[in-house]
């Protein structure tokens, strides 16, 4: 018997997917995927230029039959003690890679909206967030 996963883990991972195609499309290079370590996880570094973005993307299956979109802003996604384990999480990725101080960086959010078949219905890109 094959194990499965839950909904909520197949629509993130969904998301993911869907928010690497469209960094690819605009131009960014992916450099790693679902950076772990036990006090949190950073789901895609990319590049673009000379910046190195960390990108948290969030998920959202919900029925558009009704036309409307939640009005969501980051900092909705993100509550203080994920800020705070985002923060630790990005540091120790930066000492890990040696990343230099000449180089730039910075937070993005992306929302990915998908209908209740799993469908894209529209993706949100929130550059250079900060985490407070």
């Amino acid at each position: 018997m094959e194990h499965q996963k839950p909904k909520h883990l197949k629509t993130g991972q969904a998301g993911e997917d869907l928010v690497v195609d469209y960094l690819k499309d605009k131009g960014y290079r992916i450099v790693e995927r679902n950076y772990w370590k036990p006090y949190g996880e950073i789901d895609i570094v990319a590049q673009r230029e000379r910046v190195l973005h960390f990108v948290e993307v969030k998920t959202l299956s919900m029925d558009v039959t009704r036309g409307t979109f939640p009005d969501f802003s980051p900092e909705d996604h993100l509550n203080f003690g994920k800020r705070q384990r985002q923060k630790l999480v990005i540091q120790t990725y930066l000492g890990e890679k040696r990343v230099g101080d000449e180089t730039d960086w910075q937070i993005d959010l992306v929302s990915v909206y998908l209908d209740k078949e799993g469908e894209l219905v529209k993706i949100d890109l929130f550059e250079d967030i900060l985490l407070g």
